[in-house]
């Protein structure tokens, strides 16, 4: 080998590596090769490192390589992105050499390439990456769930991929805990083409320096800084003067007083410094340079009115703009009122037309529409009336959107990208255009609308015992709100009296309501009654405040109306034998219970689930890590009896949702239950949708669909539509009874469901308005798009809830300990809907550590313990607007300790006998003092008496919550190795 201090060519050092077992360390390496200094060491790693490059070795860990398996061989696939693993076979002795050899090789390399690019290699699969703002990522494996399946992805494996890209990974075999490491081979599908950040102009010029060496990216040129630090460090502009005509984004509504203060940009780049820019990436970043792109959109001052919902909206790449052609749809169909649909289907009168159409004239019922005060788009009406024999008619009328958004139009594929409707605090972005969201499919008062309907006869006990799916016309009566119904079921006399019509009619509503209801609960349907977030805004449209939501029967009965109409709509379409969409909600992993269990016992509860079936699996690796470590005590002198540690692995748990229902009724009221229901909740899966039926856990509902909601959900529209496909080919309109609904209907599914061919009516045969693998797959997109406006919709609120926090900063709340973690504990505020975090190193008068076992943060010395459901007195320290949370710190720590029922406080709560127990010093007039100085200089409100943030902090401390201005490593080794010159 040219250049070697030894002689060992890549061929030489394949065949010993074949020899030793096809596997080799560095160490090992070094020693057999009998290599000396330390540039024959380097030289050798770059050999090594050449070899991987090019697919004649395999890297399996940090310091170990290993020759490709003989399938790889014969594959020919090779590590690295579409490479060829030729390596080993090119350089075995015996192999074919000359240019035959050389082609058949060749030819070996292609053959790889196709087959990796096709995902054809056992090791390859794909799946989302999600980066850590540090470098490394994660990448879990599509149809995977919980983080034992996720992949680690170090940070010179991405391969340029980016936060959130669907991409192909290789992975490498699993650790002696489970775990695996891989890279990225290839990147499928980006999800960040567009990126939004703070826009910075250029600096200093000239300089050569690359970027991740530590050079100011200000070197490069103009830049600019992600909101989402996971996405990218920086985004270069190469061009400054490449930036957008338009001063700001047209695509907004500002009202005159917010106008009046927007920045006026002038079209330079020295003024937009400082402005939130929305960014086209033109390259995307690699291991030694950073990302590239272009500015397509200004939206403002990142602190002026309305740019936070630009930014979530843009950062989340939440479609906002319709396209021309999808606007121009939408105004064609919404020119088509009533009349002139039912003209052109029927003949003669409004009447006439109705009966020709196959639907049902509902319009001298006085049907009516219960929505929020600020809603505009009425999807759903209803009815209750009393009949004779003593049992309930319900009607439930939803707006018949697939009439006017046909199946591969340009308005129906805009609508399936949306998903749904996102609503924020002080706007929403519509899945349909307004013209019809708001106009024709809106069920407005008094006018006629074209609706599919849900009648259904209810029995006193809640049970359907019959219904019928039809196409209908309904006339609304009166446009109700929440409010009015329930102050008017509340008594109010001066409603009552100006709804004198309808009063009857609602009690009846909220009589069958409950009765519903009763359902549900014997059945055992869970129903977590956990407040929502509600963002309050004066006349002027500036933030108020941040409230509980109120969920009053009036809102309640809405929701039992729709649940009951979309079970019944689910069990008709499911009789039917024809793929369709449906909600389901999987019951929750065993781990999850068992976790739930550990935590539920530190209050003094349990599910009832019974023994847990937890083994303990020793692998072959634990086993032989115990013999080493025995050998090594044995050779040291000390006694070697270590056991091999193993893992906990769950067997299957029984669980029901009653079980859960039970639990919630006995901590109903309860100062724990807060904590609980939320513990309880996260021990549940995610519903999703699905075009296989799973039945609904939380309902305990065995069929269940989204029906309701058309206007504002895409799979309620694909519902729609398989409704009036199976009406119009002669289905039965009539749905069986309640109690042997859903078994005739898994019967008949059984016997007749096709995914995707056809299937027979009437002795005629039809085609299945949708094949079950495109249900399956819009179900994976509105699942994926549901989570995006629920992320978007999230994070918004809690850049609300620190716009309204950051005047409050310094000043004392109550408030109650939610989770803890290695790296402090979360609170939740007693008074405000208000969520933030106290970092463990903030914690005064002992020295704190987190104890995952016991999921609790323990002093040393007073033996002082902070656990879930503790309620303690915070301060809000300061607004940490990079991570956007709230920052508090602990008073004092007289902390109310959790207390199990009927058992004393724990004893690790108080400070040990002769063991003052730390109280801090502090004024209130002082604090808010300082948090009024903090406002202005953005420093840290610690109250006085206290140590500052800015001392040195411990070693526990994750980066992502360490104070920005912390010394670095390389700073503290300098100061350190100072000291010890002095010293001598």
């Amino acid at each position: 080998m040219s250049g070697h201090p030894y002689p060992q060519t890549d061929r030489e050092l394949l065949r010993r590596m074949e020899r030793g077992g096809g596997r080799a360390t560095y160490k090992q390496l070094v020693r057999e090769l009998g290599i000396g200094g330390g540039r024959e060491r380097r030289l050798l790693l770059e050999q090594l490192a050449k070899m991987t490059a090019r697919g004649a070795l395999v890297k399996v860990d940090r310091e170990q390589w290993a020759v490709p398996r003989a399938d790889d061989r014969e594959q020919g696939g090779g590590s690295r992105p579409g490479g060829g693993n030729f390596g080993a076979a090119a350089f075995a002795p015996g192999r074919s050499g000359g240019r035959r050899g050389f082609a058949a090789e060749m030819a070996a390399r292609v053959r790889g390439r196709q087959r990796a690019s096709a995902g054809h290699r056992d090791d390859l699969m794909a799946g989302r990456l999600s980066l850590h703002r540090d470098g490394f990522g994660f990448v879990r494996p599509n149809g995977a769930e919980g983080q034992d399946s996720d992949i680690f992805i170090p940070p010179h494996d991405l391969n340029s991929a980016m936060q959130g890209d669907q991409v192909l990974v290789d992975a490498g075999p699993p650790t002696r805990e489970g775990r695996r490491a891989g890279r990225v081979v290839r990147v499928l599908t980006r999800r960040n083409p567009t990126v939004v950040g703070i826009f910075h102009a250029s600096g200093a010029r000239g300089r050569s320096s690359d970027f991740f060496e530590g050079s100011d990216p200000r070197s490069r040129g103009a830049y600019v800084v992600p909101f989402d630090t996971r996405v990218a460090r920086v985004v270069l502009i190469p061009d400054e003067h490449d930036l957008p005509a338009a001063a700001i984004t047209p695509h907004r509504t500002l009202g005159e007083e917010a106008m009046k203060q927007e920045h006026r940009w002038d079209g330079t780049a020295e003024n937009l410094t400082g402005l939130a820019v929305d960014v086209e990436i033109t390259q995307f970043p690699t291991e030694h340079s950073p990302a590239r792109g272009r500015v397509i959109e200004v939206l403002g001052d990142p602190n002026g009115f309305g740019v936070d919902v630009e930014i979530v909206i843009r950062k989340h790449h939440l479609p906002h703009v319709f396209p021309a052609e999808v606007l121009a749809e939408a105004q064609e169909a919404a020119q088509w009122n009533v009349a002139a649909l039912l003209e052109e289907q029927g003949s003669g009168s409004t009447e006439q037309g109705t009966e020709a159409a196959g639907r049902r004239d509902f319009r001298d019922e006085p049907i009516v529409t219960i929505d929020g005060e600020t809603a505009k788009d009425f999807d759903d009406a209803v009815l209750v009336r009393a009949l004779d024999d003593g049992t309930f008619e319900l009607q439930v009328h939803i707006a018949d959107v697939a009439e006017y958004v046909a199946d591969g139009t340009a308005l129906d594929l805009e609508a399936r990208l949306r998903g749904n409707s996102v609503y924020f605090p002080d706007r929403a972005i519509p899945m349909l255009p307004q013209e019809l969201s708001n106009g024709e499919c809106s069920l407005r008062p008094d006018e006629d609308r074209l609706v599919l309907s849900c009648v259904a006869q209810i029995d006193s006990q809640g049970n359907v015992l019959g219904y019928e799916v039809c196409e209908g016309m309904i006339r609304s009566a009166r446009r109700m709100t929440y409010t009015k119904v329930q102050k008017i079921l509340d008594g109010d006399a001066e409603l009552r009296e100006e709804y004198a019509p309808f009063v009857a009619d609602f009690e009846l509503m909220l009589d069958l309501a409950k009765r519903l209801n009763g359902k549900r609960v014997r059945r055992g349907s869970i129903d977590f009654d956990l407040p929502e977030p509600v963002i309050e805004f004066d006349e002027r449209g500036a933030m108020r405040g941040v409230v509980r939501s109120e969920r009053a029967w009036a809102n309640r009965l809405i929701e039992e109306f729709m649940l009951c109409a979309n079970e019944c709509v689910a069990r008709w379409v499911e009789a039917q034998g024809v793929p369709g969409m449906y909600r389901i909600h999987e019951q929750p992993d065993a781990k999850k219970i068992v976790e739930f269990e550990d935590q539920a016992a530190e209050f003094g509860y349990t599910l009832g689930v019974g023994p847990l079936p937890v083994q303990v699996v020793k692998t072959k690796g634990d086993k032989r890590e115990a013999h080493r470590r025995n050998e090594r005590d044995r050779d040291r002198g000390r006694s070697a009896h270590r056991e091999a540690r193993g893992h906990q692995v769950v067997g299957a748990i029984d669980v029901s949702p009653k079980l859960y229902q039970r639990l919630t009724e006995k901590i109903a009221g309860k100062p724990e239950e807060r904590i609980l229901s939320y513990l309880m909740l996260r021990s549940l899966k995610q519903a999703k949708y699905s075009a296989d039926n799973e039945g609904h856990f939380a309902l305990a509902a065995p069929s269940y669909t989204h029906f309701t909601s058309p206007i504002r959900r895409y799979p309620d529209l694909v519902v729609h539509r398989v409704v009036k496909t199976l009406l119009r080919e002669g289905a039965s309109p009539i749905g069986e009874a309640e109690e042997t609904a859903s078994q005739s209907a898994r019967n008949l599914v059984a016997r007749e469901r096709s995914h995707g061919r056809s299937y027979t009516r009437n002795n005629q045969e039809y085609a299945p308005p949708y094949a079950h693998d495109e249900i399956a797959a819009i179900a994976q997109e509105c699942s994926e798009t549901e989570r995006r406006a629920a992320d978007a919709e999230r994070e918004l609120i809690e850049l609300k809830k620190l716009q309204f926090m950051a005047d409050r900063v310094g000043e004392e709340f109550d408030a109650i300990v939610l989770s803890v973690t290695k790296y402090g504990f979360f609170v939740e505020l007693n008074d405000l809907f208000v969520e933030g975090l106290v970092p463990i190193y903030t914690l005064q008068g002992d020295h704190f550590t987190y104890r995952e076992t016991q999921r609790e943060i323990k002093g040393g010395a007073t033996g002082f313990v902070y656990r879930p459901g503790m309620r303690v007195r915070v301060l809000l320290d300061r607004i940490d607007r990079e991570n956007r949370r709230l920052q508090f710190a602990v008073v004092d720590d007289e902390a109310e300790p959790s207390v199990k029922p009927d058992q004393p406080a724990n004893r690790s709560s108080e400070a040990p006998a002769g063991t003052k127990k730390f109280v801090s010093k502090k004024g209130k007039a002082s604090a808010k003092q300082v948090g009024a100085a903090a406002r202005d200089t953005g420093a840290s409100a610690r109250r006085p008496g206290g140590k500052s943030s800015k001392s040195a902090l411990p070693s526990w401390v994750p980066e992502e919550i360490a104070h920005p201005r912390k010394k670095s490593n390389k700073q503290r080794s300098a100061e350190a190795k100072q000291k010890k010159r002095k010293k001598r």
